[in-house]
């Protein structure tokens, strides 16, 4: 019978991506350019700010340490793409693990994931292929059926555990992490092209974007979400799709991602990506991502507003 204490480790591919990055392990830098000269530039969390005072135009403000820039003088991004899980809504410890144990709870397979183990899980993008990779490693359920059916035995479980969740956010036990609604109403109110992309299921997703954002906002954001391309992260695929789809070049798009995976799949995209650290992912390597975040935030502690994430474009 599989165990929740068993070992687990994971390797992931990786995939290219032409973006250069800071040499110093673990500090990725942001900056804006006027001119040619370089006018910001920020250490991790937005501090350690200096500024080029010979910049011919300051796009970006600093308050109390957080970085802002002013909407006349920023480029806007043609579009805004936000994941789900860790982004919108920390669901992950205390809404889709849950979700997870009550359903194998439910079937008895004898099967319980820690906070540890779950952490380490969401190195696989996919509940479908979380489950299909753990009980691979660690040994199928005694109540599993054989190999021929195991997919559809898979498929089962996502349901229920999907439906387990969705009753969660109906429930709105689970709140908007700070500045989500502030920075979606910020692009759509400039005509910005907003989307969630997703390895979650497209219910589960529909449900957050709907119940928590509100359907004003959910008739306006679409949706890319589970099974929708065939590899999921840190395959670029459902970014690719998403620009595709939404008929913007990929490099015009900004991304709000919080894990490893999700910054490999934006940038193998070609976007540019802010990282929002959730609680699974704070101690994750983020050297590559464009400016990494606690949080987007909500004024006063407003960290970073849709004219900063335009910035970004200019960045050379």
């Amino acid at each position: 019978m599989a165990s929740s204490t068993t070992a687990f480790s994971l390797s992931l591919p990786t995939f290219s991506s032409s973006t250069a990055y800071n040499s110093q392990k673990h500090i990725p830098v942001f900056s804006s350019r006027a001119n040619g000269k370089s006018i910001l530039s920020s250490s991790l969390l937005g501090s350690k700010i200096s500024v080029n005072k010979t910049a011919s135009f300051k796009p970006v403000s600093i308050r109390n340490g957080r970085v802002s820039c002013s909407a006349s003088s920023s480029v806007l991004p043609s579009a805004l793409l936000f994941d789900c899980d860790g982004v919108l809504v920390d669901t992950e410890k205390d809404g889709h693990r849950i979700s997870f144990n009550d359903t194998f709870k439910e079937k008895e397979l004898g099967v319980t994931w820690d906070v540890d183990l779950y952490g380490e899980l969401l190195k696989i993008g996919g509940g479908k292929e979380r489950m299909t990779a753990y009980f691979n490693k660690t040994g199928w359920p005694e109540k599993a059926p054989s190999s021929e059916e195991r997919k559809e035995f898979i498929a089962s479980l996502h349901k229920r555990k999907t439906a387990l969740f969705m009753a969660l956010i109906e429930k709105k036990l689970l709140p908007l992490r700070p500045g989500v609604a502030k920075l979606i109403d910020q692009a759509l109110e400039k005509g910005v092209k907003v989307a969630v992309c997703s390895t979650s299921n497209e219910k589960a997703v529909s449900a957050i974007v709907s119940c928590l954002l509100g359907p004003e906002r959910a008739d306006k954001i679409q949706i890319f979400a589970g099974d929708v391309v065939p590899r999921k992260k840190p395959d670029p695929a459902i970014y690719v799709l998403a620009a595709n789809t939404l008929g913007v070049d990929p490099s015009s798009c900004v991304v709000v991602e919080d894990s490893a995976i999700g910054l490999a799949a934006a940038k193998a995209a070609g976007m540019k990506c802010i990282v929002t650290k959730s609680g699974y992912t704070a101690d994750e390597d983020f050297l590559n991502a464009d400016a990494v975040f606690d949080c987007i935030g909500d004024p006063p502690e407003e960290w970073f507003d849709l004219a900063f994430c335009g910035s970004l474009l200019q960045k050379q």
